[in-house]
Protein backbone atom coordinates (compact mmCIF):
# COMPACT_ATOMS: atom_id res chain seq x y z
CA UNK A 1 0.00 0.00 0.00
CA UNK A 2 1.46 3.39 -1.00
CA UNK A 3 1.84 6.21 1.50
CA UNK A 4 -0.88 8.15 -0.32
CA UNK A 5 -3.48 5.39 -0.02
CA UNK A 6 -6.21 6.07 2.53
CA UNK A 7 -6.29 4.16 5.76
CA UNK A 8 -9.00 1.47 5.50
CA UNK A 9 -12.29 2.23 7.18
CA UNK A 10 -13.92 0.23 9.94
CA UNK A 11 -16.83 -2.16 9.52
CA UNK A 12 -19.22 -1.85 12.46
CA UNK A 13 -22.10 -4.24 13.05
CA UNK A 14 -24.70 -2.20 14.90
CA UNK A 15 -27.54 -3.90 16.77
CA UNK A 16 -30.65 -1.71 16.54
CA UNK A 17 -32.84 -3.77 18.86
CA UNK A 18 -36.21 -5.48 18.36
CA UNK A 19 -38.09 -2.69 16.61
CA UNK A 20 -38.83 0.21 18.94
CA UNK A 21 -36.50 3.09 17.92
CA UNK A 22 -36.21 4.08 21.59
CA UNK A 23 -34.51 0.75 22.34
CA UNK A 24 -31.44 1.66 20.29
CA UNK A 25 -28.46 2.08 22.61
CA UNK A 26 -26.75 5.44 22.96
CA UNK A 27 -23.55 3.99 21.48
CA UNK A 28 -25.37 2.48 18.49
CA UNK A 29 -27.08 5.77 17.76
CA UNK A 30 -23.81 7.70 17.95
CA UNK A 31 -22.10 5.31 15.54
CA UNK A 32 -25.00 5.32 13.07
CA UNK A 33 -25.19 9.10 12.95
CA UNK A 34 -21.42 9.45 12.51
CA UNK A 35 -21.02 6.81 9.80
CA UNK A 36 -20.46 8.08 6.25
CA UNK A 37 -21.94 4.84 4.90
CA UNK A 38 -24.84 2.85 6.35
CA UNK A 39 -25.52 -0.67 5.05
CA UNK A 40 -28.49 -2.90 5.74
CA UNK A 41 -30.02 -6.20 4.67
CA UNK A 42 -33.39 -6.38 2.95
CA UNK A 43 -35.60 -9.04 1.40
CA UNK A 44 -36.62 -8.79 -2.26
CA UNK A 45 -39.46 -6.31 -2.84
CA UNK A 46 -39.57 -5.33 0.83
CA UNK A 47 -38.27 -2.50 2.96
CA UNK A 48 -35.42 -3.06 5.35
CA UNK A 49 -36.61 -3.69 8.89
CA UNK A 50 -33.38 -2.48 10.45
CA UNK A 51 -33.39 0.72 8.42
CA UNK A 52 -37.01 1.36 9.36
CA UNK A 53 -36.01 1.27 13.02
CA UNK A 54 -33.43 4.04 12.55
CA UNK A 55 -35.01 6.11 9.77
CA UNK A 56 -35.91 8.91 12.17
CA UNK A 57 -32.26 9.30 13.09
CA UNK A 58 -30.78 9.47 9.57
CA UNK A 59 -31.60 13.04 8.56
CA UNK A 60 -28.73 14.77 10.35
CA UNK A 61 -26.09 13.89 7.78
CA UNK A 62 -27.27 14.76 4.27
CA UNK A 63 -24.05 13.40 2.77
CA UNK A 64 -24.49 9.88 4.13
CA UNK A 65 -24.50 7.04 1.60
CA UNK A 66 -26.62 3.94 1.95
CA UNK A 67 -25.73 0.43 0.81
CA UNK A 68 -28.68 -1.93 0.40
CA UNK A 69 -27.79 -5.64 0.59
CA UNK A 70 -30.69 -7.57 -0.96
CA UNK A 71 -31.10 -11.24 -0.10
CA UNK A 72 -31.47 -13.46 -3.19
CA UNK A 73 -33.92 -15.74 -1.31
CA UNK A 74 -35.49 -15.79 2.14
CA UNK A 75 -36.93 -19.32 2.38
CA UNK A 76 -34.84 -21.72 4.45
CA UNK A 77 -34.06 -25.10 2.92
CA UNK A 78 -32.40 -28.28 4.23
CA UNK A 79 -28.64 -28.35 4.60
CA UNK A 80 -26.92 -29.16 1.34
CA UNK A 81 -29.64 -27.55 -0.77
CA UNK A 82 -29.38 -24.67 -3.22
CA UNK A 83 -30.22 -22.20 -0.45
CA UNK A 84 -26.81 -22.54 1.20
CA UNK A 85 -24.98 -21.97 -2.08
CA UNK A 86 -27.08 -18.91 -2.96
CA UNK A 87 -26.58 -17.39 0.47
CA UNK A 88 -22.83 -18.06 0.53
CA UNK A 89 -22.49 -16.31 -2.83
CA UNK A 90 -24.61 -13.44 -1.53
CA UNK A 91 -22.47 -12.94 1.57
CA UNK A 92 -19.32 -13.14 -0.56
CA UNK A 93 -20.67 -10.40 -2.83
CA UNK A 94 -21.88 -8.29 0.10
CA UNK A 95 -18.51 -8.52 1.82
CA UNK A 96 -16.84 -7.46 -1.44
CA UNK A 97 -19.11 -4.40 -1.69
CA UNK A 98 -18.31 -3.38 1.85
CA UNK A 99 -14.60 -4.06 1.37
CA UNK A 100 -14.55 -1.64 -1.56
CA UNK A 101 -15.96 1.09 0.67
CA UNK A 102 -13.52 0.26 3.47
CA UNK A 103 -10.58 0.35 1.06
CA UNK A 104 -11.63 3.87 0.06
CA UNK A 105 -11.18 4.89 3.71
CA UNK A 106 -14.84 5.14 4.81
CA UNK A 107 -16.37 3.47 7.85
CA UNK A 108 -19.47 1.33 7.23
CA UNK A 109 -22.17 0.86 9.86
CA UNK A 110 -24.09 -2.33 9.09
CA UNK A 111 -27.55 -2.16 10.67
CA UNK A 112 -28.65 -5.38 12.35
CA UNK A 113 -32.05 -6.26 13.80
CA UNK A 114 -31.78 -7.28 17.43
CA UNK A 115 -28.16 -8.21 18.11
CA UNK A 116 -25.57 -8.73 15.32
CA UNK A 117 -24.38 -12.06 16.67
CA UNK A 118 -27.76 -13.52 17.67
CA UNK A 119 -29.17 -15.30 14.60
CA UNK A 120 -27.89 -12.29 12.69
CA UNK A 121 -26.67 -12.00 9.09
CA UNK A 122 -23.79 -9.78 10.17
CA UNK A 123 -21.87 -12.76 11.51
CA UNK A 124 -21.31 -13.92 7.92
CA UNK A 125 -19.83 -10.56 6.97
CA UNK A 126 -17.70 -10.62 10.11
CA UNK A 127 -16.28 -14.01 9.14
CA UNK A 128 -15.33 -12.68 5.69
CA UNK A 129 -13.87 -9.33 6.76
CA UNK A 130 -12.41 -9.47 10.26
CA UNK A 131 -9.02 -10.83 9.20
CA UNK A 132 -8.45 -7.94 6.76
CA UNK A 133 -10.18 -4.96 8.36
CA UNK A 134 -11.01 -3.54 11.75
CA UNK A 135 -14.43 -4.93 12.59
CA UNK A 136 -16.43 -3.90 15.65
CA UNK A 137 -19.71 -5.23 17.01
CA UNK A 138 -22.15 -3.11 19.00
CA UNK A 139 -24.65 -5.37 20.76
CA UNK A 140 -28.37 -4.70 20.66
CA UNK A 141 -31.43 -5.67 22.70
CA UNK A 142 -32.44 -9.19 21.56
CA UNK A 143 -36.10 -9.70 20.68
CA UNK A 144 -36.45 -12.57 23.15
CA UNK A 145 -35.58 -10.29 26.07
CA UNK A 146 -37.96 -7.65 24.79
CA UNK A 147 -40.60 -10.39 24.57
CA UNK A 148 -40.05 -11.47 28.15
CA UNK A 149 -40.40 -7.84 29.25
CA UNK A 150 -43.59 -7.38 27.20
CA UNK A 151 -45.11 -10.49 28.79
CA UNK A 152 -44.12 -9.33 32.26
CA UNK A 153 -42.73 -12.82 32.80
CA UNK A 154 -39.15 -13.45 33.99
CA UNK A 155 -37.52 -15.68 31.44
CA UNK A 156 -35.22 -17.65 33.73
CA UNK A 157 -34.05 -17.46 37.33
CA UNK A 158 -31.64 -18.92 39.88
CA UNK A 159 -29.87 -22.00 38.47
CA UNK A 160 -32.44 -22.77 35.78
CA UNK A 161 -31.49 -23.51 32.18
CA UNK A 162 -32.96 -21.56 29.25
CA UNK A 163 -32.78 -22.98 25.73
CA UNK A 164 -32.94 -20.84 22.61
CA UNK A 165 -34.13 -23.01 19.73
CA UNK A 166 -34.68 -22.65 16.02
CA UNK A 167 -38.13 -23.54 14.73
CA UNK A 168 -36.40 -25.10 11.73
CA UNK A 169 -35.33 -28.07 13.88
CA UNK A 170 -37.19 -31.38 13.40
CA UNK A 171 -40.27 -31.77 15.58
CA UNK A 172 -38.84 -34.64 17.65
CA UNK A 173 -35.67 -32.71 18.41
CA UNK A 174 -37.67 -29.64 19.41
CA UNK A 175 -39.73 -31.75 21.79
CA UNK A 176 -36.63 -33.37 23.28
CA UNK A 177 -34.90 -30.03 23.88
CA UNK A 178 -38.05 -28.42 25.27
CA UNK A 179 -38.48 -31.21 27.79
CA UNK A 180 -34.89 -30.72 28.99
CA UNK A 181 -35.14 -26.95 29.54
CA UNK A 182 -36.56 -24.97 32.46
CA UNK A 183 -37.45 -22.15 30.07
CA UNK A 184 -37.25 -21.79 26.31
CA UNK A 185 -37.49 -19.44 23.37
CA UNK A 186 -38.22 -20.71 19.87
CA UNK A 187 -37.19 -18.39 17.05
CA UNK A 188 -37.63 -18.68 13.27
CA UNK A 189 -41.33 -19.53 13.28
CA UNK A 190 -42.95 -18.58 9.96
CA UNK A 191 -44.18 -21.73 8.26
CA UNK A 192 -42.76 -23.74 11.18
CA UNK A 193 -45.37 -22.53 13.67
CA UNK A 194 -47.65 -25.58 13.43
CA UNK A 195 -44.69 -27.92 13.96
CA UNK A 196 -43.45 -25.85 16.92
CA UNK A 197 -46.87 -25.77 18.52
CA UNK A 198 -47.16 -29.53 18.19
CA UNK A 199 -43.73 -30.05 19.78
CA UNK A 200 -44.60 -27.70 22.64
CA UNK A 201 -47.86 -29.54 23.26
CA UNK A 202 -46.18 -32.97 23.19
CA UNK A 203 -43.58 -31.67 25.65
CA UNK A 204 -46.42 -30.77 28.03
CA UNK A 205 -45.69 -27.03 27.96
CA UNK A 206 -48.60 -25.58 26.01
CA UNK A 207 -50.26 -24.16 29.13
CA UNK A 208 -47.40 -21.75 29.79
CA UNK A 209 -46.25 -21.06 26.21
CA UNK A 210 -46.75 -17.59 24.74
CA UNK A 211 -46.81 -16.42 21.14
CA UNK A 212 -45.06 -13.06 20.67
CA UNK A 213 -45.31 -11.17 17.38
CA UNK A 214 -43.60 -7.91 16.38
CA UNK A 215 -42.56 -7.20 19.94
CA UNK A 216 -42.11 -3.48 20.82
CA UNK A 217 -43.65 -2.42 17.50
CA UNK A 218 -47.02 -0.71 17.12
CA UNK A 219 -48.45 -3.96 15.73
CA UNK A 220 -47.24 -6.07 18.67
CA UNK A 221 -49.33 -9.16 19.53
CA UNK A 222 -49.08 -11.25 22.68
CA UNK A 223 -51.22 -14.38 22.88
CA UNK A 224 -51.24 -17.78 24.56
CA UNK A 225 -49.75 -20.16 22.00
CA UNK A 226 -52.84 -22.35 22.36
CA UNK A 227 -54.98 -19.51 20.94
CA UNK A 228 -52.92 -18.85 17.79
CA UNK A 229 -53.78 -20.03 14.28
CA UNK A 230 -50.82 -22.34 13.62
CA UNK A 231 -50.98 -22.09 9.82
CA UNK A 232 -48.37 -19.35 9.56
CA UNK A 233 -46.50 -16.64 11.43
CA UNK A 234 -44.67 -13.51 10.27
CA UNK A 235 -40.91 -13.10 10.40
CA UNK A 236 -41.04 -11.07 13.61
CA UNK A 237 -42.49 -13.76 15.86
CA UNK A 238 -41.36 -16.25 18.49
CA UNK A 239 -42.63 -18.62 21.15
CA UNK A 240 -41.59 -17.91 24.73
CA UNK A 241 -41.95 -20.44 27.53
CA UNK A 242 -40.85 -18.55 30.65
CA UNK A 243 -39.69 -19.93 33.96
CA UNK A 244 -42.36 -21.77 35.93
CA UNK A 245 -40.77 -20.90 39.27
CA UNK A 246 -39.80 -17.23 38.86
CA UNK A 247 -41.76 -14.67 40.95
CA UNK A 248 -45.03 -13.70 39.29
CA UNK A 249 -46.42 -10.22 38.88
Amino acid sequence: MSSSAPRPGRCIGVGVGPGDPELITVKALRVIQAAPVVAYFVAVKRTSNSRRVVEGYLDENAGRRELCLTYPVTTEMPAGGAYETLMADFYDASAKQIAEVLDAGDDVAVLCEGDPFFYGSFMYLHNRLHDRYEVEVIPGVPAMLAGSAALGAPLVCLNEVVSVLSGVLPSDELEHRLRAADAAVVMKLGRNLAKVRDAVERAGLLDRAHYVERVTMTSERLLPLADVDPSTAPYFSMVIIPSATAPKR
